[in-house]
């Protein structure tokens, strides 16, 4: 059994405080921060500390189609990092270069290992005795990457609607922020735009999965009716569907009128108990026709 990690007690020990829950992803879906932080801080690190300068144009198309549009967009940064390895070291360009992609062994070991997914967690990792070289690259990315998001990501506003959604939510559900990005990042971003005052809790990377954070903070706790997650990526409705709570999607390059529609629709049916059933599949159907397990290069090549 996966141990808990220290940080996610506080969503252990989380009480209720209103009749119903609603966990809201952040980058991306409450926030349009994600193109920012993929494009400029997370794929220039992944090409310069992986050494994928020679492939940078294959690595670079590889990185964007994975992390903003296809159905791995959200998932959290090791995973998406090996899937965009594995993509890479496909690709026919790649191969007729002769260049050798990282393997990502080490770090699907501890992906699989029950640590959680974070620069702590690889770190404790690490001392626990895998010291590869792969791990340690891992954890100069990893830190790379949030060194630049501290000093590229700022003053970026949350969607129209948002917050007019968890106004009008907070004295009827206890609200909390799910998701993949750090702590930190997470804290200064909420912080920043007035949001963190409605959020009863903020679960980043270092409490887990988005699963785990919904089962810590709210699933037993409410009614599976009474708890909703708001996301904007198939790992989010993953998540939900896992542990058999409801789940409202914000449509990718469709942000603001999904929050409009939560706000001015879903929010009403969700508290007066009509959400759930065929308005929700509805949703979802039309959300998971947005993102494709295709990519664009491998569609190019197949025969009209």
């Amino acid at each position: 059994m996966t141990a808990i990690p220290k940080a996610a007690h506080p969503l252990i020990a989380f009480q209720p405080q209103h009749p119903f829950f609603v966990g809201i992803d952040s980058d991306g879906c409450a926030f349009d921060t994600m193109e920012l932080k993929q494009k400029e801080c997370f794929i220039p690190n992944t090409i310069r500390i992986w050494g994928l300068q020679p492939i940078s144009r294959y690595a670079r198309e590889t990185a964007e189609w994975v992390n903003l549009y296809s159905r791995w967009r959200g998932a959290n940064r090791w995973p998406a990092l090996v899937k965009v390895f594995e993509l890479l070291a496909e690709r026919p360009e790649v191969k007729a270069r002769g260049f050798k992609v990282p393997e990502g062994k080490a770090l699907k070991a501890f992906i699989a290992s029950g640590y959680p997914p974070s620069e702590a967690g690889l770190k404790a990792y690490i001392a626990s005795g895998h010291d590869d070289e792969e791990l340690w690259r891992g954890l100069e990315w990893t830190r790379a990457i949030d060194s630049l998001v501290a000093a590229t990501v700022c003053a970026m506003p949350p969607f129209p609607f948002v917050r007019e959604s968890v106004q009008k939510l907070q004295s009827k559900a206890d609200l909390m922020v799910v998701s993949t990005t750090a702590f930190a990042a997470l804290q200064r971003e909420w912080i920043e735009h007035g949001l963190a005052p409605y959020m009863a809790l903020m679960a980043g990377q270092e409490m887990g999965t988005k699963r785990q954070h919904l089962e810590y903070a709210a699933k037993g706790k409410y009614p599976d009716d009474h708890i909703l997650l708001i996301g904007d990526a198939l790992g989010d409705l993953e998540a939900a569907r896992a542990v058999q709570v409801l789940f409202y999607p914000i449509n990718p390059g469709a942000e603001a009128e999904s929050w409009r529609r939560f706000y001015e629709e879903a929010c009403d049916r969700f508290l007066n108990g009509t959400y759930a059933g065929a308005y929700e599949a509805s949703l979802i159907a039309e959300f998971e026709k947005l993102l494709s397990d295709t990519p664009p290069w491998q569609q190019r090549a197949q025969p009209s």
